[in-house]
């Protein structure tokens, strides 16, 4: 696992997605309050940007665009239709404001929080 600083916490809008391609991944980093999420941000029915997603604070989630598949920020996986498999979640942590994510190195399993 390698951690990336991808941006300062103070660059995030509180509430929304914002896509960034660290290391080969695509990411959604989203922002709820001073707590930062990072999945897999290509919708795993259509393949959308999620970070252009609608985000529930309430219940963790970010809604896809294109089709309305819903996602969990904290596991992944879906909990609306088309979509049926989850996507990626990676660890993120905010250090002395800093965004910072884990990777996992080549030849690890990068799909921890999603289904086969």
């Amino acid at each position: 696992m390698s951690e990336t600083t991808i941006c300062r916490l103070d660059e995030l809008t509180d509430g929304e997605g914002r896509r960034f391609d660290v290391e080969g991944h695509r990411l959604a980093v989203i922002r709820i309050a001073d707590a930062v999420y990072v999945i897999g941000d290509r919708c795993t029915h259509a393949e959308a940007s999620l970070s252009e997603g609608e985000v529930d604070v309430a219940t963790c989630h970010i809604e896809c665009w294109r089709h309305g598949s819903s996602f969990s920020l904290i596991t992944g996986h879906p909990d609306a239709l088309p979509a049926t498999r989850a996507v990626p979640v990676y660890e993120a942590h905010v250090r002395d404001g800093d965004v910072v994510v884990a990777i996992a190195d080549a030849g690890a399993d990068t799909n921890a929080g999603a289904n086969a």
